[in-house]
């Protein structure tokens, strides 16, 4: 146990120092999320009525109602620069230098999906921060009750980005991969609209939208900040982590390449 958690400290390291060394990815990460909070919430909340929806218990503004969703958005996009950056390292070799050492694949890939999911819950309660200036304050209590669910939806959607990541063989290609995952995922989901919403304009978005993974980890975040589980959410954001997971472990496998390639490739 001792030699595995010197492990995990050394790869959690090298990902604490890459993010720190890299200043523009902490305020990319605020950047993005605090444009939609000021700007977008202002001009929507004219033109888009909330009802009373579970875990609200009053009518609330269309910032309150976004925050979860972009706490979620931060998390996808760090576990895709995460994935990026195994891209990277697999093409310089150092990747397969870890990979072939005498641990196990799973923990080694495990250990540096933990490292990122840290980064990005640093991330996440930094926006939090400074939303509460903007006068989105859930409870107090919520802010320690978000913290197994950020955990977990930063989990699936780090496991996501390794799957990905392992199917990508240039680091030109993986950009393109991002924003094919990155907008479907977010747009197609209750980050920024209420599923009922979705239903009354299209019947066939509202089930795709509750169809898709990064909607329950939106919904399980929102919950969570006030201090009640979503059990569905809870049990599709489980499985889809223990299914991309496991793909990653797969396809990461350092006697076919660190990844899947195609016959004859």
């Amino acid at each position: 146990m001792r030699a595995g958690a010197i492990v995990f400290a050394g790869i959690a390291r090298r990902e604490w120092l890459r993010f720190v060394n890299q200043r523009g990815r902490f305020l990319s990460a605020l950047v993005r999320p605090l444009v939609w909070l000021f700007i977008f919430a202002a001009g929507f909340r004219a033109v888009l009525g909330l009802s009373i929806t579970p875990p609200y218990k009053t009518y609330v503004l269309y910032e309150v109602y976004v925050t979860p969703g972009l706490c979620a958005m931060i998390q996808l996009f760090n576990g895709m620069q995460s994935s990026l950056s195994m891209v990277h390292d697999r093409e310089n070799g150092s990747m397969r230098t870890l990979l072939v050492s005498p641990w196990p694949r799973w923990f080694l890939l495990a250990s540096r999906l933990v490292a990122a999911v840290i980064v990005s819950i640093l991330q996440v309660y930094a926006f939090l921060a400074v939303a509460w200036f903007w006068d989105v304050r859930p409870p107090l209590p919520g802010y320690l009750a978000v913290l197994p669910a950020l955990v977990l939806s930063g989990l699936m959607l780090g496991a996501l980005g390794l799957a990905l990541s392992s199917t990508v063989r240039q680091l030109e290609n993986f950009a393109g991969v991002m924003n094919f995952v990155i907008f479907p995922m977010f747009f197609a989901s209750s980050a920024l609209y209420p599923l009922w919403r979705m239903r009354e304009s299209s019947a066939l978005l509202h089930d795709l939208c509750a169809a898709n993974p990064f909607t329950h980890a939106v919904e399980l975040i929102r919950f969570a900040l006030y201090l009640q589980v979503n059990w569905l959410s809870l049990g599709v954001v489980g499985a889809c982590l223990a299914l991309f997971f496991a793909a990653a472990v797969l396809m990461y496998d350092p006697a076919r390449g660190l990844g899947i390639r195609r016959k004859g490739g």
